[in-house]
C-alpha cells in the first residue's frame, strides 16, 4: 500500500483498525465489509445460531407431545 493509486485504500484500512468498518457497495447494494483483523477473530469466534441450537442436550422427552386435532377452518 506504498503507492499512490492506494492512499484511499490505506486510508480506509486505517479506518478498520481504528474501530470504524466500511461497507462496499456494488450498484447501491452491500457486497462486503472491510474490518479490522481482531474484530474479524472476534466475529468468527461466535457460534451461529444453528449450531447453538444443535449444541442443546435436549432429549425427546423434553418437548411436548403433538397434538393431532386435525385442521381448522380459516376464513380469509
Amino acid at each position: 500500500m506504498a503507492d499512490g493509486r492506494t492512499d484511499g485504500l490505506s486510508a480506509v484500512v486505517d479506518h478498520a483498525c481504528a474501530g470504524e468498518p466500511a461497507i462496499i457497495t456494488r450498484h447501491g447494494k452491500p457486497t462486503a465489509v472491510i474490518l479490522s483483523y481482531a474484530e474479524w477473530e472476534r466475529l468468527s469466534r461466535v457460534p451461529s445460531f444453528g449450531r447453538l441450537l444443535m449444541s442443546v442436550p435436549l432429549d425427546e422427552a423434553d418437548f411436548p407431545e403433538r397434538v393431532e386435532s386435525g385442521l381448522r377452518n380459516v376464513e380469509f
